[in-house]
């Protein structure tokens, strides 16, 4: 039987996390009425996910599913997020990308390819 590889987890991201959380872009709070309460084919996804040393947006645990969305900053910071996404991958997750201008401007696009990545298949079974 295949062993899970155990992300870790920083308690002290916990706070801070859940400032992030409270103080939510229109962007994530666009996105997060269609993720919570299992909307997306049963799946749960958390908000502001403490994962490693970084906070992720949105995680789907079962389908090891990161959403992030790339607001202004991202511009900016384009060497950081690459390392950042090479750790995360490590960890066997799957990360998906999309820009406010594509939220804002076409939420069903952007819902329907995270419906495309959430597959039965992938899905860990305990």
């Amino acid at each position: 039987m295949k062993r899970r590889k155990i992300i870790p987890y920083n308690p002290k991201l916990k706070v801070f996390a859940r400032k992030l959380r409270n103080e939510s872009t229109f962007t994530e709070i666009m996105v997060w009425n269609y993720l919570k309460k299992k909307q997306l084919r049963g799946y749960d996804f958390d908000r502001q996910k403490p994962i490693d040393k970084y906070i992720v947006d949105f995680y789907c645990k079962p389908l090891k599913l990161v959403i992030e969305i790339d607001g202004e900053i991202h511009q900016f910071q384009k060497e950081y997020d690459q390392g950042r996404e090479v750790e995360l991958e490590k960890y066997g997750l799957k990360i998906i990308h999309f820009t406010n201008e594509e939220i804002i401007n076409n939420i069903e696009f952007v819902i329907e390819k995270i419906k495309l990545n959430i597959q039965p298949a992938t899905a860990y079974k305990p």
